[in-house]
């Protein structure tokens, strides 16, 4: 297994996807249904008609020309080669029905339990605290365990222990970041309004227009961002933890330093190569430029 993660090379544990080093578990344990991002229906634990022999997909350089766009915008967070060579020692879910039925059930739980993995790494990582690392720890040990003992995870739990831990250290990021007259009228540090719209935690900005605007610690935690219009918009240190990107367009925009934002997020929008983003982050095929 690689010691790669999302930000950088030779940190704690391997937390982004190599597709070298997993049985194509995405494209057969996953279902996805006939929409925008995929063109047929797929039972969980069907193979796609495109995966070959090889667990490698045989249409991957065209996968959005093809309509599979919701292929390139998925990211396992590691969780694949994670149960591929680590939790079933290299056994395949081709070699037995048995392996095959482990294998599916316990890889949505992995992935998860490495998304958590991501957001207390990047906030150690940040802001060193000796509760995140234990945290960390922790959920890496559920992860390395063995299948029955993962199935046996409450993950949302997991993440309920986590949460303050996170949201304290996305306010200990931004503090320095927000422009001070931000939110200036509102009792929550993390609102304020751009023009007549509400930016904050769990905002609507679906389709919203917030071209050029400055957003430098901006809380955008689980806001609805579908198709916004965030051209040249100024998210250097912004919380994007479980904010909804997909098409929103990120062309000449800044994301340098923006916290908890995942390659996921960034697959799932548009942009181009003006877009600023952190080293370690991969630069969609799609965007223009």
């Amino acid at each position: 297994m690689t010691t790669r993660t999302r930000v950088a090379l030779g940190r704690r544990e391997d937390l982004g996807a190599d597709r070298a080093n997993c049985f194509g578990l995405c494209c057969v344990a996953l279902a996805f249904t006939r929409s925008v991002d995929f063109p047929v229906d797929k039972p969980a634990g069907d193979p796609c008609d495109n995966l070959d022999g090889a667990d490698a997909c045989t249409i991957h350089p065209e996968l959005r020309s093809r309509g599979f766009r919701g292929c390139t915008v998925f990211d396992c967070s590691g969780a694949g080669q994670k149960v591929s060579r680590h939790t079933f020692a290299g056994r395949s879910w081709r070699d037995d029905d048995a392996t095959r039925q482990a294998m599916f059930a316990t890889f949505p739980v992995v992935r998860r339990l490495h998304e958590l993995l991501r957001y207390l790494d990047e906030a150690a990582s940040a802001s060193p605290d000796a509760a995140l690392t234990e945290r960390f720890e922790h959920v890496r040990a559920l992860s390395d365990a063995d299948p029955d003992t993962i199935l046996s995870v409450d993950v949302d739990a997991e993440y309920d222990v986590a949460r303050p831990l996170l949201l304290e250290a996305s306010r200990r990021a931004r503090a320095g970041a927000r422009d001070p007259d931000a939110g200036g009228r509102s009792p929550d540090p993390d609102e304020r309004r751009i023009g007549r719209v509400r930016v904050g935690p769990g905002a609507d900005l679906l389709g919203a227009d917030l071209r050029r605007a400055d957003l430098r610690g901006a809380s955008l935690r689980g806001a609805l961002l579908i198709g916004a219009d965030l051209r040249g918009a100024d998210l250097r240190s912004c919380e994007c933890i479980g904010a909804d990107l997909r098409g929103a367009d990120l062309s000449g925009a800044d994301l340098r330093g923006a916290v908890f934002l995942t390659q996921m997020q960034v697959n799932a929008a548009r942009g181009d190569r003006r877009t600023r983003l952190d080293e370690g982050f991969q630069r969609p095929s799609h965007w223009t430029g």
